[in-house]
This record gives C-alpha cells, structure tokens and sequence, in this order.
C-alpha cells in the first residue's frame, strides 16, 4: 500500500464520522484499496460549499472534526471572492502546517542560524505567521517588520543583516523602488534568497528576472493557502517548476469544465485540486483551489511548469483573445522602470475592453504598447499616471478592476 494510500485512510479514519461537515456529504465510503477508487468514490470540495456551510453554522461552519475547545489557532482567508472564511487549527494540524513550511524554507536552501526578515503587518490569513513561527522552529533567527514604512523596513533590513527577505513579488519590488529613490541599494543589504508568495510572479520569468536582478539575490517561489496550508517551493535545479509537497497532500489537476484528470506532460493546464492528508482537525478532501495550473512528470509525482498560471476564474476574454493577468504583468515587468499600474476591464460594450494605467514615461509607455502588440495581438490602450499617484501593496496586489 502506498504511503499516500495510507494517510488517505488515515485520515478518513480520523475524519468520519466526527466531522459532521464531510459525514454529511461522504458517509460511509472509506477505507480505500486504491487511490483509483478514491478519485472515483470521492466528490470534490468546493469554496462555494464551504461559504455555505459557514453561512449555515456561524461563525465557524462544521469543518471540525474535534471539539471547538481543542483549536487554538485562529485564521481566515483573504476574501478577495466572497466573505472571508475563517479556519481553525488544533495542535496537531498547526505542528503538521509548521512541517509543511519548513519544507519551504529547506527547499529555499535557508538554514538554522540564518536570518530571515518579514516586512509585512500580520493579518489573520495563515500565510506569514505560518512562516514565521515555521522559520523560528527551525532556527532561523525571524525579524518582524510590521508597523513601519517602508524605508524604516530598508534601514531595519540594513541593520539586522538578513540574508532572507519573505513577501509579494509585488513587495519586493516596491523596496526596490524605494530604495532607489532614497539612495539605499537594495543590492547592497546582504539578501541573497528571497521567497515570494501571495501572489503569482516567482515563477513568471519576467518577474523574477527583475527582483533578482535589482536585489542581486535568488529568488524563490511559494503558494499556499489559508484553508489548505503551505503547498509549494520552486525546483532549484529549474526555477520554472514549482515543486508540490506530495507527502501532505494528495495532489490532482483536473478540467474545470468536466472535472477529467488532466494527464502530467500534455501540455493541458487545469484546477489544481489538494487533499490535506495530515490536517485531521480541520481537513478538506478533493478541495479545488480555483488555481490554473500545468503539471510536468517530476520523479513518482508531478511538478507545476510556471506556477500558479492564475486564477481559473480570473481570465478575461479580449476580442477572442484569452488574458489571464499573470501574463499582463510579464509583459508590464518587461518594460524597465514602469512603476504600479492597474488594469480596467469593461465588460458592457458588446466586445470586452481592455486598458492599462501605468506609471510610465512616454517612452516607457511605447514600449510596453508594441510589447502588449506582439504578445496579444491587441491593441491595449495605455494612460499615464503621474509617479507614486497609484495604489501600492504589501501583500496581495490588486490591480485589476472589471465593469459589468
């Protein structure tokens, strides 16, 4: 019997019949004798039921599978589609995130007695205090950064001498802009790895080209989620691929449409669908994730070419033309020296429109026209904004707006 066969009856075990969320909607269907007859017995998960479930059982739903007096930990999603949900974690499944995250951190090639820097507020999504106290398990000397502007987080980043730097792609190069208005190299702060998380654009080429090359340090991608924990890090040998975690979950990529595996090395993209195979106290089984992904065979598993590609909801269609917005941001982080930028999309006219407002020169605005030309075949209006007039972000950028 495999191991992944093993934690999935395991955790069925755990699971059923305490957890009145999945006994209500699985019964009795475990123990399994193949992963086959898991994927064919097994429904999927989805956010919409579980919003329902929270709506219906505030304000924690029935995800539970212990008694509420046993989780200590306390964290909700973002709730950039929808009411946030809040998520709770016994010990056991807080120690088991931990685990997944040090996996992280290992992968990142960051060792005990490093120092690593968090230059961010702490919410309640999971995310980076995951990573914080993950980082502190393992030895890694963890300095906070909330609270501060972000040329107090520069000068405190000098000062503490980290080697690791942990925040958005977006983030890491709003520093980097700061820095150089203000005289201070981010280059010459000492960081070498820099994780990435939060949103797509460690493993986007582009992107990461222009953090590593204004920090002079390696980049490192990661996602994960509130609801489903720490799930990924880039391959070192190929940055492009980003590595999942299979011991801790039992990863699937599907059609979104049909909900038919989408076989590794094809080529096809699809939603990546996760069970958490080591969080008991608060499971999700066949969750889709709403991420657009596309799995490459890597070693007994498989891995993600590109990363998160986007969300599966997110893309828009431009005169026939399909957009997701990672691929926006490629081609704008192409361009040196343009700074934020948002994306309108208005959806009334009987073909979608497309505009792009960019903190750019007029030359810099050219450019990113005739690169926007030959990747899209569009033509996509560009307005200039004055330095510094459009929203910045320390954790997940939101840059795009859609009319209806």
């Amino acid at each position: 019997m495999s191991a992944q066969l093993t934690k999935l009856n395991d955790l069925f075990a755990a699971v059923l019949p305490a957890n009145r969320f999945y006994a209500s909607k699985l019964g009795e269907v475990a123990p399994f004798e193949s992963l086959e007859q898991f994927t064919a017995t097994v429904p999927f998960t989805t956010k919409d039921e579980l919003a329902a479930d929270h709506e219906a059982h505030p304000p924690y739903g029935t995800t539970h599978s212990f008694p509420l007096e046993g989780y200590h930990r306390y964290h909700q999603t973002s709730g950039t589609r929808g009411k946030p949900l809040i998520w709770l974690d016994d010990s056991d499944g807080w120690s088991w995130i931990l685990d997944n995250w040090e996996w992280v951190w290992r992968g990142a090639e960051v060792h005990p007695g490093d120092t690593a820097f968090f230059p961010f507020s702490f919410g309640p999504f999971l995310g980076f205090w995951a990573g914080f106290e993950a980082a502190t398990r393992m030895g890694v000397r963890a300095v906070p950064g909330g609270g501060m502007s972000s040329i107090d987080r520069l000068h405190l980043l000098k000062r503490s001498q980290c080697r690791v730097l942990c925040c958005t792609p977006t983030y890491a190069l709003r520093l980097a802009e700061v820095g150089l208005k203000t005289g201070i190299s981010v280059s010459s702060l000492g960081v070498r790895t820099i994780v990435v998380c939060g949103e797509p654009g460690g493993s986007i080429p582009e992107i990461r080209r222009a953090i590593e090359s204004t920090w002079q340090a390696r980049v490192f991608d990661h996602h994960g989620m509130t609801e489903i924990g720490p799930v990924s890090v880039s391959s070192i040998d190929s940055p492009d691929h980003l590595l999942l975690r299979h011991e801790s979950y039992f990863c699937e990529v599907i059609d979104p449409e049909s909900g038919q595996p989408v076989e590794p090395g094809t080529g096809d993209t699809g939603e990546l669908v996760l069970t958490t195979l080591g969080r008991h106290g608060s499971p999700l089984i066949r969750y889709r994730t709403g991420d657009l992904v596309k799995p490459v065979p890597h070693e007994d598993h498989f891995a993600l070419e590109g990363g998160i590609l986007s969300r599966c909801d997110d893309m828009v269609v431009i005169r026939g033309i399909n957009i997701h917005p990672s691929a926006i941001d490629a081609v704008v982080r192409s361009v040196p020296g343009i700074g934020e930028y948002q994306v309108e999309v208005d959806q009334r006219p009987a073909l979608s429109e497309l505009r792009i407002k960019a903190e750019a020169t007029e030359e810099q605005s050219a450019l990113l026209q005739q690169k926007l030309r030959a990747t899209f075949s569009l033509r996509i209006p560009i307005e200039l904004a004055p330095p510094g007039s459009l929203p910045t972000f320390e954790v997940k950028a939101k840059r795009w707006t859609i009319i209806q």
